[in-house]
């Protein structure tokens, strides 16, 4: 039989999902006056983004990019559409593609400095090697499961 308490301390996965969690909570407390959760703050500037280089992303590169659903993804931009904030341009289905409305484009700059004094207490609580060391397992991590996910 497996030991289950070195499971408990080896498991990628279960150590990842723990530690999404409580960084979830994180920025999501950061962005709840905004009534903005997460992966919506993500989507809205992964679109926004797309378009200051001046491509935009079809649903399933947007969804590939971000590392969510495809259906996950679509249940989220319907919700940032209801709220105004992001309007389809082109395409259909899986080859849809959104801009950020004005009002989106707003939410996403008061969103910013909320992310970043969340960002800014986390990079605090650790010193600056351990943050990149951080990062860096991240990106091995994602790179080992999916290795197109992680840019050179």
């Amino acid at each position: 039989m497996t030991d289950l308490e070195a499971i408990g301390r080896t498991c990628f996965a279960l150590h990842a999902r723990m530690t999404a969690r409580l960084l979830s909570r994180t920025y999501e407390a950061a962005l709840r006056p905004l009534g903005l959760k997460l992966p919506q703050f993500g989507i809205l500037g992964a679109i926004g983004h797309g378009a200051t280089m001046g491509a935009t992303a079809s649903e399933t590169v947007l969804a590939e990019r971000l590392g969510l659903e495809r259906t996950t993804l679509v249940r989220n931009l319907k919700i940032l559409a209801q709220n105004g904030w992001i309007e389809p341009i082109a395409g259909n289905g899986r080859s849809q593609r959104h801009r950020l409305t004005p009002s989106g484009q707003a939410i996403l700059e008061a969103a910013i400095p909320l992310w970043q004094q969340a960002q800014d207490r986390l990079e605090a609580r650790l010193n600056g090697t351990d943050a990149e060391e951080a990062r860096r397992a991240m990106r091995a991590l994602r790179k080992a499961t999916y290795p197109s996910s992680v840019k050179a």
